[in-house]
């Protein structure tokens, strides 16, 4: 899979230079872009393969630095939002802080309560880039409406249609409070043909339809789609995206239950099993992906559902999410910005539980419980062998559906069946997982909450979980603020605010937060 990602960055680059190298075209000006949709179709009724290029120029966008239009040393793409939402959640606690891209912002939470930050604007600016790149797409190939019947046009726009739904996803997480209690309120603007041209806020209810629709249009259309990597959304991708939607509005528990035993069922992903503790040579790299601690840096991992393959090709270095995270990569988290598990939810695990393993576990070091066997450069030289990243990065893993499959269940009233898939998975994790026939009612959801905490720390999860739960966080004590102060799930502090430019650009926004 390395040996293809020259030729994956080639159609990337090209598609993002088709679709717009202008910046105004990514923020307001369709008009000012190089080519509209009525020429994209055009060129794709020539060229099929321009299609499935734009496409990827959008996948391109999730990893690229500076999509979220800064020179921000924490705008690296999608996984750059996963860590904002994992600190804000508590789970990842900055427990050393040499440079400061996160504390004051974001762990100290100014940022959320402060819309003149850049922190705010960057996953404005990021998601509706995504949004505006989908919908030139969407348009492209006939528009919202349209049912191609040809299959690779049927897959583009699947893809795009998906892609879209994700992004206006993260912006109901990131800037809706709560999404429940301000279900017929004002609060995005829905943007779904190309141009952001400064749309009115619309309700929480009409972006969740939109959402919706996009998704299962896009289910349906991508049925049947064999996608040439996991690069690209497939069906059980968006499946579960879907899943996550209707969870978070915690009323169609049962069809979330359904949608995840779909994704269970069609996907060619397996869970990763746990090898013996005795197998694991510390500090040597490590290949083999049916070992949990193993299978976090390949795209070749057999838990993985959706990712990319990351390799020099890319130049990605000092800006990414392996440079903030892994301690083996050349910077921050090898030079003094710690990120670590809470020392609280570390210690919720049984004695035996396998990811222990996952965390450096040294209370007497500054470094104690970086997840030093979980993300890692498999070369495992302390600081990086290079200053290039070559680690890949993970979007979705079949253990996401395992677990919103039980909290789905559970939450639907089908108990036994929740108890049968989260006592199935905790045993491959712990040695004695027979607890769990026990529980029931609010201790089982609390237990499914806990499980997917520790199972899926640092992927970007958690803060989900913890909205989808309506939790309280309550940080340990290797955080460096707001130690052991509780926290409600809709606290004005753990939700971003609509950033001053477009509030400043946009004015039928009319934004009174």
């Amino acid at each position: 899979m390395k040996g293809n990602m020259k030729k994956f960055l080639g159609i990337a680059c090209a598609a993002l230079f088709v679709v717009s190298c202008s910046e105004e075209f990514i923020e307001r000006q369709p008009e000012g872009a190089i080519i509209n949709a009525d020429q994209l179709s055009e060129a794709i009724e020539l060229n099929p393969d321009l299609g499935e290029a734009t496409v990827t120029g959008i996948y391109a966008t999730m990893f690229t630095t500076q999509t979220g239009g800064t020179t921000s040393q924490q705008d690296f793409g999608q996984k750059g939002y996963d860590i904002y939402l994992d600190m804000i959640s508590g789970d990842m606690a900055l427990s050393l802080s040499s440079f400061g891209w996160y504390r004051a912002r974001i762990t100290e939470l100014q940022g959320p309560v402060d819309f003149t930050q850049l922190e705010n604007y960057q996953p404005w600016r990021y998601y509706y880039r995504i949004i505006n790149l989908s919908n030139l797409i969407i348009e492209s190939v006939g528009g919202n409406d349209a049912v191609p019947e040809d299959p690779s046009i049927r897959a583009i726009m699947g893809q795009a249609l998906a892609m879209r739904a994700h992004s206006y996803f993260y912006l109901t997480q990131f800037f809706i409070n709560d999404v429940s209690a301000s279900w017929t309120s004002p609060t995005l603007p829905i943007y779904d043909v190309p141009g952001l041209v400064g749309n009115a806020k619309s309700t929480t209810e009409e972006v969740y339809q939109l959402m919706e629709s996009d998704l299962n249009k896009a289910i349906t259309l991508l049925d049947g789609y064999a996608r040439p990597s996991k690069t690209q959304v497939n069906k059980e991708v968006a499946q579960m995206i879907l899943a996550y939607v209707l969870g978070s509005r915690r009323d169609r528990w049962g069809e979330v239950a359904t949608l995840t035993a779909d994704a269970l069922a069609g996907s060619n992903a397996t869970p990763m099993a746990s090898a013996s503790l005795a197998d694991f040579p510390a500090q040597t790299p490590v290949t083999d992906f049916n070992d949990i601690r193993g299978g976090f840096n390949d795209v070749a991992g057999q838990g993985w559902m959706w990712g990319v393959d990351i390799n020099a090709d890319i130049g990605l270095g000092l800006v990414s999410w392996w440079g903030q995270i892994d301690a083996f990569s050349f910077s921050y988290a090898g030079f003094g910005d710690n990120k670590a598990m809470d020392i609280d939810l570390y210690e919720s695990m049984a004695a035996d539980d396998i990811r222990r393993e996952q965390y450096l576990n040294d209370p007497t070091a500054t470094n104690h419980l970086q997840p030093y066997f979980k993300f890692y450069d498999v070369d495992r030289v302390f600081r990086g062998s290079s200053q290039i990243v070559k680690a890949d990065y993970i979007y979705m893993r079949i253990e996401e559906a395992i677990l919103l499959n039980a909290e789905g269940l559970a939450q639907s009233g089908q108990e036994a069946q929740a108890r049968t898939a989260l006592q199935n998975f905790v045993a491959t994790r712990v040695g004695d997982a027979s607890y769990i026939s026990g529980l029931s009612g609010q201790a089982l959801l609390d237990e499914i909450y806990k499980q997917t905490r520790l199972e899926l720390w640092g992927e970007g999860r958690s803060y989900f979980a913890l909205k989808r739960n309506r939790g309280t966080v309550v940080r340990g004590g290797n955080h460096l603020s707001f130690v052991g102060e509780p926290m409600a799930h809709d606290d004005e502090r753990l939700t971003f605010e609509i950033p001053q430019l477009e509030i400043q650009d946009n004015n039928n926004i009319n934004d009174q937060n």
